[in-house]
């Protein structure tokens, strides 16, 4: 009886500590994407709505817009902000990316395709939380590199 309770306390724990980091992190929650504030390229993607939840001790992040050529896209990730990488789904630039936490408010990617980088960049949140600008940059379809800034409200 005395193994039972331990386990269950032990569980217990366990989940109050994902649940804390989730709610501590600055980049949990659901992120639309402010066009009049966004400078982007043209021919990129947008990514309309990002959401970042718990996932056990992970992080999930899932985005939905539109692809370079207009076209809707869905793509998830799930892995931890600790640098490595981790595989990417819906998403035809890249199958994997990588997240590095800075400091509580800035977090640096990197997206793979064939191991070579694709795109990274930079997320800072704003102190009050309300807002987040990605900056990334990286090669299109051409070869060509181009760069973005992209500006997000909290929801």
């Amino acid at each position: 009886m005395k193994t039972r309770t331990i386990l269950l306390s032990l569980a217990a724990l366990f989940a109050a500590t994902v649940v804390c980091f989730a709610a501590d992190d600055v980049n949990m929650g659901t992120w639309k994407l402010n066009e009049a504030k966004s400078k982007l390229a043209a021919g990129a993607a947008k990514n309309n709505t990002v959401v970042y939840t718990a996932a056990g001790d992970s992080v999930k992040v899932a985005i939905d817009g539109v692809d370079g050529s207009g076209k809707p896209m869905h793509t998830e990730w799930t892995g931890k902000f600790d640098g490595k990488d981790y595989p990417v789904t819906g998403d035809a630039t890249s199958d994997v990316r990588s997240y590095k936490k800075v400091n509580a408010h800035t977090l640096e990617f990197a997206a793979k395709k064939g191991g070579k980088v694709t795109i990274s960049g930079r997320i800072a949140v704003a102190a009050d939380g309300k807002s987040r600008t990605v900056t990334a940059s990286g090669m299109d379809a051409m070869g060509m590199k181009q760069s973005s800034t992209a500006v997000y409200d909290k929801q």
